[in-house]
């Protein structure tokens, strides 16, 4: 009877782990360093009030300088829209103003409603805007001229044209004729105010006509053009001085360039509605920034009324 051998079982050298492979021994201390929360980076908040950026060069322009500069860039030479009270103090003398018919108020004939009433519309702006209407009109001195003045501001319902701005254009231009003064317009506006229907385009004619009673008297009408001067307002007293300046970049037109492609059916060359293109093919006279308007306009005036000033020299 053979006897029984016993093997010991040895272990296939596949089944062998390699120690650079084998993870470590489990160990009492498992814990890791948690990586620290990067916090959220906090934006600087700049003040309000202290910059302004340029639409035209996107640089920020210091608030203070800006408005030393008579809110022209002193990057790129970009206008900023100015309202009528800062226009005025620019050009006229200090403390020589005589506000006119300040008391004038719109009122809402038509009875206008849609997705805001007009009444609804003209409280609000003269709430946001400090003024009763778009226009405002006095007389001052520039230099050594006494002038009728009608200054038009663009952020009370984008200038628009109704029944009290030409009224008091109107009553400004007949004071000025029977004072026998020279009239300055600065214009700002998107044409006629749709609230008061016909009654804002009878205004074209009213001021046209108050105009030629002042032209027949000889008397100088001088029209300021500035960002944007369109439809009613270009259309009538804003395109018939007897010098026309207007602003570096000022939009001027009647129309939007899209309605005018559809209407011509051709297209437009660039820039067409600028001052720049106008002055070149003889609409407007004079391009004139805004730091030497005062000036120029007094040298206009001087040329202007050297026939009253010096009747033998006419």
């Amino acid at each position: 009877m053979m006897s029984t051998t016993s093997f010991s079982k040895k272990p296939l050298a596949l089944e062998s782990t390699e120690p650079a492979v084998t993870p470590p021994p489990p160990t009492g201390n498992t814990t890791f360093a948690k990586k620290p929360k990067l916090g959220k980076s906090k934006k600087r908040e700049i003040p309000e009030g202290l910059w302004t950026k340029c639409p035209k060069c996107s640089t920020m322009v210091f608030d203070k300088e800006l408005d030393e500069n008579l809110k022209v860039c002193t990057h790129c030479q970009y206008h900023f829209p100015v309202g009528a009270p800062e226009r005025i103090h620019s050009l006229v003398e200090t403390c020589t103003f005589e506000e006119v018919d300040a008391d004038i108020t719109s009122v809402d004939v038509l009875s206008f409603t849609g997705a805001a009433s007009y009444t609804s519309q003209l409280d609000k702006y003269r709430k946001s805007t400090g003024l009763k209407d778009a226009v405002i009109t006095g007389i001052g001195k520039i230099g050594e001229h006494r002038v009728a003045m009608g200054v038009m501001d663009f952020s009370f319902l984008g200038g628009s044209m109704g029944s009290v701005v030409g009224e008091k254009l109107t009553r400004l231009i007949e004071a000025a004729t029977e004072k026998g003064l020279p009239i300055i317009i600065i214009s700002t506006s998107g044409g006629a105010r749709m609230y008061e229907g016909m009654f804002s385009l009878m205004q074209m004619a009213k001021t046209c006509g108050a105009l030629a009673y002042h032209a027949k008297a000889r008397l100088p009408y001088l029209s300021v053009l500035t960002d944007p001067t369109t439809a009613g307002v270009m259309a009538s007293y804003a395109s018939v001085g007897d010098l026309i300046i207007a602003e570096p970049g000022a939009m001027i037109g009647f129309a939007g360039p899209r309605v005018i492609k559809d209407t011509t059916q051709s297209e437009l060359p660039p820039g067409f509605q600028t001052a720049e293109f106008l002055l070149d093919h003889g609409l407007i006279d004079s391009i004139v920034p805004r730091k030497e308007m005062k000036s120029r306009l007094i040298e206009y005036l001087n040329f202007l009324t050297a026939g009253q000033k010096y009747p033998s020299a006419a």
